[in-house]
Parts: structure tokens; sequence; C-alpha cells
């Protein structure tokens, strides 16, 4: 799947003019993640199955 055709929100952390600028896409068998810094739009990103997502959530939520 083409990074422009996810639907992505930035994350409730990111601030607009900072340096941490995390966005978060979900499709069915892949959780997308990528730095909005990096441009274009189609740029790179990490993908990352939903369980493995849900456990990091999870261990982040914690710290």
């Amino acid at each position: 799947m083409n990074s422009t055709e996810l639907s992505w929100f930035k994350s409730s952390y990111s601030t607009n003019d900072g340096p941490q600028c995390i966005e978060v896409a979900a499709a069915p068998s892949t959780i997308h993640v990528r730095d909005t810094k990096q441009l274009p739009a189609d740029g790179p990103h990490l993908g990352f199955a939903p369980a493995a997502w849900a456990a990091f959530v999870t261990y982040a939520s914690q710290t």
C-alpha cells in the first residue's frame, strides 16, 4: 500500500513546531509509522504487525 493512500494521523504527543512529529496509519494487516519531518508524504515509513504495535503501545504507556 502506498503511503499516500493511507489515512495518517499525528500523535497527540507531537507538537506543531517541535522535533517530535510522528504520524500513524492503520491498515488491515500493518500499522504504519512515519516521521512527519521526512517529506515527501510518500517517503519512508516503518510497518508493524498489529500485535507488535499493541505490545509497544502497552509498554510505552507504562513508562
